[in-house]
């Protein structure tokens, strides 16, 4: 099971001290019930306002669905950091869904990232959500920051240790958790020998998760301190030993290249890169349409310069950040 920071309120928002910004997130039905003002960044931050609205200031109309709590969280994470006050969030939706990070992954391996550049966020987990049911609740608590720090990741260094947790929710026995967490356990020492492997085996308690879900989640760790990730959903064409090897499989293209940062992390980093007050330098495998596209934006956005450096199979991305200041 992932490591764990929790805050305790007694009732939301009311034993933080002030000011704070208000909830955010998507109801059961998945009509919008945010009371974050999220335009763009360079609008400013109004903890006030009751509507979600777009980049020129127009309230976005009807219902938005999200499935993942953590693309939700990409986009209120930016206008969190420079609030001027506490922000906290109140995300529903699904913690563990296709063609999105996994929650854990948020947490073990981009919320670290979040740290190189001086920021970071509590959360609990209400409840877990599971493709495609969804209905899992998190709740973030986020502090403003200055400024963010650039930041330097260039040698990935050996993986010296990989640890993760395989889970089963709902109807799955827990068989099937061991059976992922053996099977990618024996995929990592054959393809890197002598390392410390340790992959937790584990039941989501009934009252803890919503619906029925498996999957798992694995991080490695390097010599230079560099956390890459691989992670895989349980499907039903799928073998179960097969889910373990396939989150083996997706690590080891980050190895593979000697990446710094996988490339789930790649696009997450670029608008932090672009605000950061410095030159930031990151290596990373090839670059992912999502990246490209991250960096199209936030040149318009920002008007951050980037560019990218090729390195054999590798590349280094670099941006001249704006340096942004709150308050």
């Amino acid at each position: 099971m992932p490591r764990y920071t929790p805050f305790t309120p007694t009732k939301l928002g009311t034993n933080w001290s002030a000011p704070y910004s208000k909830l955010v997130g998507v109801g059961p039905d998945w009509s919008l019930v945010s009371h974050l003002h999220l335009t763009w960044f360079l609008l400013g931050f109004n903890p006030t306002s009751t509507k979600l609205l777009r980049s020129r200031g127009t309230p976005l109309g009807g219902e938005i669905r999200i499935e993942s709590i953590c693309l939700l969280l990409q986009v209120a994470l930016p206008c969190a950091l420079f609030s001027d006050g506490m922000t906290i969030l109140k995300l529903k939706g699904g913690t563990n869904a296709e063609m999105a990070p996994q929650f854990d992954y948020t947490t073990e391996v981009f919320r670290p990232l979040l740290e190189k550049f001086g920021a970071t966020f509590d959360y609990k987990i209400i409840k877990r959500g599971y493709f495609p049911r969804g209905g899992g609740e998190v709740h973030i608590r986020v502090k403003p920051v200055k400024q963010l720090n650039p930041i330097n990741m260039v040698d990935a260094g050996q993986v010296v240790r990989v640890w993760g947790w395989a889970f089963v929710a709902g109807t799955l026995p827990i068989k099937v958790a061991n059976t992922m967490a053996d099977s990618a356990t024996q995929a990592l020492l054959k393809a890197l020998p002598n390392i410390e492997v340790s992959i937790e085996a584990y039941k989501e308690r009934t009252e803890e998760a919503i619906g029925t879900g498996s999957g798992i989640n694995i991080v490695a760790e390097t010599s230079t301190g560099c956390l890459l990730g691989g992670s895989a959903l349980g499907k039903r064409e799928w073998k179960t030993e097969e889910v373990g090897v396939k989150a083996v499989e997706d690590l080891l293209q980050s190895v593979k290249t000697e990446a710094c940062v996988d490339n789930y992390a790649q696009d997450q980093l670029i608008l932090l890169m672009a605000l950061a007050n410095g030159k930031s330098r990151v290596k990373c495998g090839s670059i992912t349409l999502h990246t490209e596209t991250a960096i199209h934006i936030a040149q318009l956005l920002t008007q951050a310069k980037f560019n990218i450096v090729k390195e054999g199979t590798s590349s280094v991305i670099e941006c001249e950040g704006i340096g942004l200041s709150n308050g």
